[in-house]
């Protein structure tokens, strides 16, 4: 083997030294046992040198994108195409028509007195125009079970006329609050999740909870405390987001139950669901 030649070949050359030669080699090698790693030249051992490691690249820093400004959000609404996009969404008929048009007044809407302060089977139906569903067991849950009487319990205490953006509505959608807890009550249990608990309660109190999904938070730029950041946006600059929200409703031609929330949530969505991917770096602004 080349490792025994090359040994057998060190041993000779080694025993025909003299004593100070031999001095040197035992000092090299001692040396050579101090070092963190060797490279040995295929002859001899005098050649050991300290290999250097390879610098290891620094890893970048994700840049996390930052949620829209009011100014942001003004331009998006300022398109032209914003109105059309609306009536689009909401007064086209045949195969034309978006299901979800119907959402906000589905069965005369689920903010009606009769049924303000229960999940119905009309609401159950109202979140699929919107492309999710309620699995079985827990529909039947929300319908007739403990869950549905949790959920009403929130529900009476959460006034069906309060807007996000007002004074009475922070208390409501902060962590704790009456929106939260019911949220909270609807996200976990089995097969509702995030989507599906926001469009339940935005069907049941559309003032106050805006209809959020993976689309409308990517093109906000938004994560987790959404609600609380829209009730900041709607309170800028003596709440122009609102009424710019209601001059777009009226332009529009829409039905009177479609909340400005709505607005808001159709135009953005209509705006950025052709583009959305996964991952997605939010929406363009013009």
């Amino acid at each position: 083997m080349p490792q025994l030649a090359f040994a057998h070949s060190f041993r000779h050359s080694y025993d025909t030294l003299e004593k100070p030669a031999k001095a040197g080699v035992r000092k090299a090698m001692k040396k050579a046992r101090t070092l963190p790693m060797v490279a040995l030249n295929a002859e001899t051992i005098l050649f050991a040198k300290e290999v250097t490691p390879p610098l290891t690249a620094r890893p970048r820093r994700r840049t996390v994108p930052q949620p829209l400004t009011l100014a942001e959000m003004l331009a998006v609404l300022d398109i032209p195409r914003s109105v059309s996009d609306l009536r689009r969404y909401y007064l086209a008929t045949g195969d034309a028509a978006f299901t979800g048009g119907q959402f906000d007044h589905l069965g005369g809407g689920g903010d009606r007195p009769e049924t303000a302060g229960a999940i119905t089977a009309d609401d159950l139906v109202a979140v699929e125009l919107l492309g999710v569903r309620v699995p079985p067991r827990s529909a039947l849950d929300l319908l007739q079970g403990p869950l549905g009487e949790r959920v009403g319990v929130e529900l009476a205490r959460i006034p069906v006329d309060v807007a996000l953006g007002t004074d009475k509505a922070y208390p409501l959608v902060v962590a704790g609050g009456a929106a939260d807890t019911a949220w909270r009550a609807l996200r976990d249990a089995d097969g509702i999740g995030w989507v599906i608990a926001g469009k339940l309660l935005a069907r049941k109190r559309p003032r106050l909870v805006p209809v959020y999904d993976a689309v409308v938070s990517c093109a906000y730029r938004t994560g987790t405390g959404f609600w609380e950041w829209l009730h900041g946006r709607l309170r800028e600059e003596d709440g122009v987001l609102g009424q710019r929200l209601r001059a777009l409703h009226e332009k529009a031609g829409l039905p009177e139950a479609v909340s400005p929330l709505r607005v808001l949530d159709v135009v953005f969505w209509m705006r950025h669901r052709p583009a959305h991917s996964n991952p997605c770096t939010g929406i363009r602004l013009p």
